[in-house]
């Protein structure tokens, strides 16, 4: 996965911060990451997995869909599979294209997200305060949920209640796409 689309996750990270004027000593306290972690991600030093990806953006109060830049047209748009512009986590082998990007004020956001052979998306179980609709597009995973293992074909869906503790990967050879959708609305 190339540095170019790397760069992209410390660079809106720091856009972000500074527009809502957060240090990032505060940002880390808000996410539960070390200052030193939250600086390395600025810097493209270090590469955050989804899951830290995802609190990252919930310490800034925004969506992952909302790292893709600035507001989009409140008029139905078009998003291109040729234009959208990708986020790369080499630690989680992964990279998330929004579907939606940018589009506040919807009560939901959808994301693309492939996973390549080894990758997943995160160390740990983790889970989201909104409710979640998953679509594998492409390939064979693995979800973990709790203490249970469920494997997921093309065609599959499954739906995340907020607070579901989850993991997924991609233990096959070949790259694994879902679609997320991701709620706005929160319990």
């Amino acid at each position: 996965m190339s540095s170019k689309a790397e760069q992209g996750v410390g660079e809106q990270l720091r856009r972000l911060r500074t527009e809502r004027n957060l240090s990032v000593r505060t940002l880390a306290g808000r996410t539960g990451f070390s200052p030193s972690f939250v600086s390395q991600v600025e810097l493209n030093q270090a590469s955050p997995s989804i899951a830290s990806l995802e609190r990252l953006a919930a310490g800034l109060a925004v969506t992952l869909g909302e790292f893709f830049g600035d507001s989009g047209p409140s008029t139905p748009a078009v998003t291109r599979a040729g234009k959208r512009r990708p986020l790369t986590s080499w630690w989680s082998r992964a990279r998330i294209e929004a579907l939606t990007p940018g589009r506040t004020g919807w009560p939901f956001e959808a994301v693309v997200i492939t996973i390549t052979a080894g990758g997943a998306s995160g160390k740990r179980l983790h889970a989201h305060a909104a409710h979640q609709l998953v679509i594998v597009l492409d390939g064979d995973v693995r979800l973990t949920l709790g203490t249970e293992i469920q494997a997921l074909r093309p065609g599959d869906a499954v739906r995340l209640d907020p607070d579901t503790l989850h993991r997924w990967d991609n233990p096959g050879r070949h790259p694994v796409r879902l679609i997320v959708v991701t709620s706005r609305l929160t319990r």
